[in-house]
């Protein structure tokens, strides 16, 4: 039996080959595991860089919502 052991996550920069915002990282999600673009395989980077990104980067409202949704998180608090 062949299982995925891969999530997929959506990030707020695309993919530079494609502009895909949807990535494969290892389920185990270490800091060095390979984060690949769901889209067209491109390699994006590391886990940790990823995660990063989706920790600190700015993005929209909009943007927000759909990455906490696909990523299967709470909303975000936009409360300043």
């Amino acid at each position: 039996m062949n299982e995925d052991f891969s999530v997929e996550l959506r990030l707020p920069k695309g993919c530079p080959n494609c502009g895909s915002h949807k990535v494969t990282v290892s389920q185990a999600q270490k800091p060095d595991d390979r984060v690949f673009c769901s889209s067209c395989n491109t390699e994006i980077g590391d886990y940790q860089t990823a995660k990063q990104m989706l920790d600190e980067m700015p993005r929209s409202e909009n943007e927000q919502l759909i990455e906490d949704v696909v990523n299967n998180r709470k909303p975000s608090s936009t409360e300043e």
